[in-house]
C-alpha cells in the first residue's frame, strides 16, 4: 500500500483509480512546503504551483514517484529526482489534441482576422475588403519541437494542404506523415507560420529573442503555446514594428507567475501589443478543456499503476 499526496487539485478520476489499487490519498492544498508532513509518503501528485527542489525531496525520504498532471516539468529538479530513484510522471498526452485543436484555431482567427471582422459587425460596420484573409493551404508551416503537443498541432494541419516542417534537437529520424524532419536553419528559410512547442529549460528560455526573429526570411505569422518565458515579448514587439512578424497568436505571456494562475499585466510592450489587431490572446488555456480536465488524470493513472504492476 502506498501513500499519495495530493498538493494541487486534479481530475477526481485519478485518485479514484489509485484508491481502487488499495492506495491511501491524502490532500493538501493549504499548508506551505516547510509544513508539510512528507516523512510518510511514497507518492506526490501536483500541477505547476508546487516547485520541488532536493530540500523538498531531502524532506520525503520513502517517495517512490512524481505525478505531473500537464506536460511541463520546469517545476521539478529532475537531476535529483534521477539521483534519489524517483520517478517522474506527465500526462502530455491528455490535453495534447485541445493544444492542436487551440493553436490551429488561434491559427485561422489571426490569417482570416475574426477578432476585428466581429467586433466591426457588432459595431455596425460592413467592412469586406479590409476584413480579405489568408489561407493555410500551400503555405509552409515551422514547428520547433516535435513532442507530442508539436505532433498534435501538424496533424490538425494535415487537412489544410499546407508542408509542414519540424525541428526537434532531442530527437532523430522523426518525419511521419504529418511532418518533415529539418534543421534549424530550413525552418528559418522557408516558413511562412512558426509555432512554438518546446519545453521550458535553460536552453529555451527566451529562446525566440531578437537574433531568433531576425532569423527568419520571409514575413511570418508566429503562435506559442509552450511557455511565456520562452518569448521575450519586447523582441517580439520589435519584430512586428518592421514587419518580420506580421501576426501573432500568444495563449502564454513571460509575465505569468509559475502557478500560470496569476499576472502582472502592466508592461510597456504588453500595453502596446495589445493595441495591435494582427495580436490575439488567450489566458494560457491551449491545453485547458473539459476534456482534457479528464483525460490528463487518466492519462496519469494509467501510467503509474502500469509502473507499480510490473
Amino acid at each position: 500500500m502506498k501513500n499519495v499526496l495530493f498538493l494541487d487539485s486534479v481530475h477526481p478520476i485519478l485518485e479514484q483509480r489509485l484508491q481502487s489499487a488499495g492506495w491511501t490519498t491524502i490532500h493538501d492544498y493549504t499548508h506551505p512546503l516547510n509544513e508539510l508532513e512528507l516523512e510518510q509518503i511514497q507518492g506526490i501528485v501536483i500541477r505547476s504551483r508546487i516547485t520541488i527542489d532536493e530540500a523538498f525531496l531531502n524532506k520525503a525520504p520513502l517517495l517512490e514517484f512524481i505525478a505531473r498532471s500537464g506536460s511541463g516539468l520546469e517545476n521539478i529538479d529532475l537531476n535529483a529526482c534521477k539521483e534519489k530513484g524517483i520517478i517522474v510522471f506527465n500526462s502530455p498526452e491528455g490535453n495534447s489534441t485541445a493544444v492542436g485543436e487551440h493553436a490551429t484555431g488561434m491559427l485561422l482567427m489571426l490569417l482570416n482576422k475574426l477578432r476585428m471582422a466581429d467586433a466591426e459587425v457588432r459595431n455596425g460596420f460592413w467592412n469586406r475588403e479590409s476584413n480579405r484573409g489568408l489561407e493555410i493551404e500551400n503555405k509552409t508551416v515551422g514547428l520547433i519541437g516535435y513532442g507530442v503537443m508539436g505532433k498534435a498541432f501538424a496533424q490538425r494541419l494535415s487537412g489544410f494542404n499546407c508542408r509542414v516542417l519540424a525541428f526537434d534537437k532531442y530527437k532523430e529520424n522523426y518525419s511521419n506523415k504529418w511532418a518533415q524532419q529539418a534543421t534549424l536553419d530550413e525552418i528559418f528559410k522557408e516558413s511562412d507560420i512558426v509555432s512554438l512547442h518546446v519545453p521550458l529549460n535553460a536552453e529555451t528560455k527566451y529562446l525566440a529573442d531578437a537574433a531568433f526573429f531576425k532569423s527568419f526570411e520571409k514575413e511570418i505569422i508566429f503562435i506559442n503555446t509552450s511557455r511565456g518565458l520562452v518569448v521575450s515579448l519586447k523582441d517580439l514587439l520589435d519584430a512586428m514594428k518592421s514587419k518580420k512578424v506580421i501576426g501573432a497568436a500568444l495563449d502564454v505571456l513571460e509575465y505569468e507567475e509559475t502557478s500560470f494562475e496569476k499576472i502582472n499585466l502592466d508592461h510597456p510592450e504588453f500595453h502596446e501589443l495589445k493595441k495591435r489587431e494582427d495580436v490575439i490572446f488567450s489566458p494560457h488555456v491551449a491545453g485547458w478543456t473539459v476534456e482534457s480536465y479528464y483525460k490528463l488524470s487518466s492519462v496519469l493513472a494509467d501510467k503509474i499503476l502500469a509502473h507499480f504492476r510490473t
